[in-house]
């Protein structure tokens, strides 16, 4: 992966984890829904096809975003 995608990739997981702060401190999605976003979203990597390689990179993404849900980055947990 090149620099300036690697660089548009973090400056899109901030941003995005940014925005589901914020819905979560508006009371706009819940903490479950928020979850349920990432859970979504790591399912769609997790049962990515194509190549070897871009299986991986999903594997890869898929297991990024899991380490958000356990980490619970992007809500905050009272």
């Amino acid at each position: 992966m090149s620099d300036v995608s690697e660089h548009a990739g973090q400056a899109a997981l901030s941003i995005c984890e940014a925005l589901l702060l914020a819905m979560n401190d508006r009371g706009l999605l819940p903490e479950h829904e928020i979850v349920g976003v990432l859970r979504n979203a790591a399912g769609t990597h997790e049962n990515a096809t194509g190549t070897e390689e871009e299986v991986q990179e999903h594997q890869s993404v898929a297991s990024l975003i899991n380490a958000i849900i356990a980490g619970g980055n992007s809500v905050r947990r009272v």
